[in-house]
């Protein structure tokens, strides 16, 4: 596409269309989630190699997700722009190489900061990724289908079953029939208490808006689940594995609308309703190999520049408007970029220390920023000798002390991997993210943030093996080349441990602390994923969805005339129209969702 080029990003089919039926004052309550979020702007870019043209130049600090998205709605409708980025291209979705490792022409080891997983219910990205080319097709070309159905728990394998396409019969009760059966399968949980479950979480699903942003919103979700009340098969089977495997958060920090939200579209995705694609879906290939490279290529090739190497130290304010942006290069020598726009594609742990008091006054969201929390959630590879495809998916180790889950990257990527990458003796990764760094493990006694790398790696192992059927023989030391652990991990093992490259983590009543893309200084623009976004989770699809946001601020202030870049939101039923408006009600009033199980068993 020619970067002067427009497309026609508004029109939505009806697949999108269904899930935009909220009116009224339940929109205003549901805003949150299904209105624009977006305002207006427009920016320079400050490389001297570019001609500028008024109010067409834009400064992008960061080329993370956020970022590298804007970038291309911006670079594809004519803009100049230029992503300044401290670290690596790509952000946390890159590959991390092992230096060294390749020989013979091969490419180092690919590491990362932890394993790509593309829901089904991911919309945003798979269209970005729809439109960079590779080959003779596209990068989402690379995405291939996986499975979600595999738990390891205490030397079990557990399955969970697959129902299918229920949209036909569609209503609360076969939603419940459905959870009912699949954790009856997977699990030794009570009877009672799986029911107690199932219950609960259809009750989120018949929440009309005004609970979930009112009540879900402000509630952790270990209360919303009675966690405490429960068995330990409950919390490690249906609490703990789908807080702190999935999304690093513990359950007593993640607020209920978050893990509601991932329960919805993980359960939709899976009986085939919505526009959704295959619930787990993963690339054919290392990250940078398949997707960020020829990313980055194609965007230079829509007249984006790239300055690797530098980091910015702080912006300039004056009469209302971001002046500049001061940065050092790769030498270390420093000096001020200035454009008509900047964008602010970077995480929220570095974009807060850069932020004057003048902005914060101008812009009060910017000031709660700092409110917001993070996590550590970050990759541990184990390089091996022999092939182990031990699940045809993700697979999730329940109630290990350090909420491992893993993929088996081999059988998914096209090719030969030894005869592409390292010395030829390595067949196979097993690519895990540790998400729990505050529990001692089981054969050292200590955190993760208190092991050295080898430990961690040793650990993680020992931690695989106790809950696999069969662990130890299945990965026994002689078949392991190497273990690896992320590098944004520094000082490991001793008091100065820190991470690079946290996570952000949805506590109850943290939306209000969120900002929009679009802030009240009106040339200065954000796009991460702690931005208010309709996934509402730190993910790669929140991030893909603030850069289009953030893009069509700039295009709003600019008067442009290109269509704006289209926003995918999550999927509701139509079907459950009348249950969203009844909730509602039932919420004025003061009365429990009509699903929602009430028992003196759970007080």
């Amino acid at each position: 596409m020619d970067q002067h080029e427009t497309r026609d990003e508004t029109t939505r089919d009806d697949g999108i269309g269904r899930r935009h039926f909220v009116k009224g004052a339940m929109a205003a309550a549901a805003g949150a989630t299904a209105g624009p979020l977006w305002g207006a702007a427009e920016a320079r870019a400050a490389a001297p190699s570019l001609v500028r043209a008024a109010g067409r130049n834009v400064v992008i600090l960061g080329a993370g997700m956020g970022g590298l998205s804007a970038a291309q709605e911006l670079a594809e409708r004519g803009f100049q722009v230029t992503v300044y980025e401290r670290k690596e291209l790509g952000g946390k979705s890159r590959s991390i190489p092992l230096p060294g490792t390749g020989t013979g022409g091969r490419k180092d080891l690919p590491g990362e900061h932890g394993f790509r997983f593309f829901p089904g219910f991911y919309q945003n990205l798979p269209d970005t990724m729809s439109r960079i080319p590779f080959g003779s097709g596209t990068v989402r070309d690379n995405l291939v289908a996986a499975s979600l159905e595999v738990i390891a728990y205490k030397g079990k394998e557990l399955r969970v079953p697959i129902p299918g396409d229920i949209s036909d019969v569609l209503d609360p009760n076969a939603i419940k029939d459905y959870l009912r059966t699949a954790l009856t399968a997977v699990s030794t949980v009570p009877l009672l208490e799986i029911e107690f479950f199932v219950s609960k979480l259809v009750a989120f699903v018949t929440s009309g808006p005004r609970r979930r942003l009112g009540q879900w919103e402000n509630m952790g979700f270990a209360d919303f689940i009675k966690a405490s009340n429960m068995s330990q098969q409950y919390r490690d089977l249906l609490v703990r594995l789908f807080t702190a495997s999935l999304v690093a958060a513990q359950p007593d920090k993640a607020n209920t609308r978050t893990m509601g939200l991932m329960f919805e579209a993980l359960i939709f995705s899976a009986v085939g309703l919505g526009p959704y694609g295959p619930p787990d879906q993963v690339l054919n290939g290392p990250s940078s190999d398949v997707w960020i490279t020829p990313w980055i290529n194609h965007l230079t090739s829509l007249g984006v520049q790239f300055k690797v190497g530098w980091t910015a130290t702080g912006f300039d304010y004056s009469g209302g408007r971001v002046t500049g942006v001061r940065v050092s290069d790769p030498s270390g020598a420093t000096g001020t970029v200035t454009a008509d726009h900047y964008v602010a594609a970077l995480p929220v742990e570095r974009l807060t220390p850069l932020l004057t008091p003048a902005m914060k006054t101008a812009a009060p969201a910017l000031a709660r920023l700092s409110l917001l929390e993070t996590d550590w959630m970050n990759g541990v590879l184990i390089f091996l000798k022999e092939p182990r495809p031990i699940a045809n998916g993700h697979l999730i180790y329940a109630a290990t002390p350090w909420a491992l889950t893993s993929i088996s990257q081999a059988q998914f990527w096209t090719g030969s991997f030894p005869a592409k990458y390292g010395d030829g003796t390595v067949k196979d990764v097993l690519s895990l993210d540790l998400s729990d760094w505050n529990t001692p493990g089981i054969l050292y006694g200590k955190t993760a943030k208190q092991c050295t790398r080898a430990e961690i790696g040793r650990e993680v192992l020992a931690q695989v093996r106790s809950a696999l059927p069969g662990g130890a023989a299945l990965l026994p030391d002689s078949i392991v080349a190497t273990t690896w652990v992320d590098p944004a991990i520094t000082g490991e093992g001793t008091p100065a441990v820190a991470n690079d490259e946290p996570l952000l983590i949805n506590t109850p009543s943290s939306w209000s602390n969120r900002p929009t893309a679009t802030t009240a200084i009106p040339n200065f623009f954000l796009a991460a994923d702690f931005v208010r976004n309709s996934i509402n989770l730190a993910t790669m699809e929140g991030g893909n969805e603030a850069g289009r946001m953030a893009a069509n601020g700039i295009l709003d202030a600019a008067g442009s005339s290109a269509s704006r870049a289209r926003l995918f939101t999550l999927y509701l039923p139509p079907e459950f129209r009348g249950l969203y408006d009844t909730d509602d009600v039932r919420y004025l009033l003061g009365l429990p969702n009509q699903f929602d199980l009430l028992s003196p068993y759970w007080p």
